[in-house]
């Protein structure tokens, strides 16, 4: 299977695709979309960019699930607005691709690759580097989006096991204790 986690923010977004066969995971690709060539104030010009560098990545790598990350609510409630507006942008592009979106929040990525959810980012990048036997420490907005694709392998599995299971049934809120699914 493979799989593309997504890093939302508004001035860098991180993607990162890996294929899983069951517990070997494979680095196929990572990187970043910045917006830092347009104006601050162009929020339409940036979400623009946004959806459609995730359309290009899902166009060239052929994914076939996404995971994306859930934000959190910052102290300055217009940053975490216009952060939700970048998410919104990924989750569109991701959507409008006929792709299943899971959603993880960055306590759960970072407690499922480093241990514990109040990990640092280079240590989420250390990780995922011997996870993925990489030759380098990726960014670290690509290593955060690699960390959600590889917990994504992680918990679809138990996800298929449940499904096989019992009959799952998207709830009303879209919310459970081990994220979103949709």
């Amino acid at each position: 299977m493979r799989i593309l986690g997504i890093d939302p923010g508004l001035q860098t977004t991180g993607f990162g695709v890996i294929d899983a066969d069951g517990p070997r995971h494979a680095y196929v690709a990572s990187g970043t979309i910045k917006t830092s060539g347009v104006a601050v104030g162009d929020l339409p010009a940036r979400i623009k960019i946004l959806h459609e560098g995730i359309c290009e990545v899902v166009a060239r790598y052929q994914p076939q699930c996404a995971a994306v990350e859930i934000i959190f609510v910052n102290v300055n409630p217009q940053s975490t607005l216009l952060l939700g507006q970048a998410r919104g942008a990924a989750l569109g592009a991701l959507v409008s691709r006929q792709l299943p979106v899971s959603e993880y929040t960055a306590v759960q990525m970072k407690k499922a690759i480093a241990g514990h959810g109040q990990a640092k980012k280079e240590q989420v990048q250390l990780m995922v580097q011997r996870l993925l036997n990489l030759p380098g420490v990726p960014g670290k907005d690509a290593a955060d989006a690699l960390g959600l694709a590889i917990m994504h392998a992680h918990a679809s599995v138990s996800f298929d096991a449940m499904s096989r299971s019992t009959e799952l049934t998207r709830r009303q809120h879209a919310i459970f204790k081990g994220g979103r699914t949709y």
